[in-house]
């Protein structure tokens, strides 16, 4: 099974969210809350291009934020790509 990082922040409820389906899932998952460690930010930056929260990487696929997770896993895409 792929490694899932998801990148959060305080105060975000799509971050929450994020979190709550891959845990009602049952997907593990390592959290990077970067109001804890902004020095990850760059490399968030780096490795997806993106700015906004959360970001969730599946392996070394940027999968993108909420949004994404929930089509993903709506579509049955989100097996697939742990899969990978």
């Amino acid at each position: 099974m792929a490694q899932v990082t998801l990148y959060t922040t305080e105060a975000c409820p799509f971050c929450t969210s994020a979190k709550a389906l891959l845990a009602k899932r049952g997907i593990a998952y390592e959290e990077i809350n970067l109001a804890r460690d902004p020095d990850s930010r760059t490399k968030l930056q780096e490795k997806t291009g993106m700015f906004t929260f959360p970001q969730i990487v599946i392996g070394e696929h940027a999968l993108g934020g909420f949004t994404e997770l929930l089509a993903a896993d709506r579509a049955g895409r989100l097996n697939e790509l742990l899969a990978a």
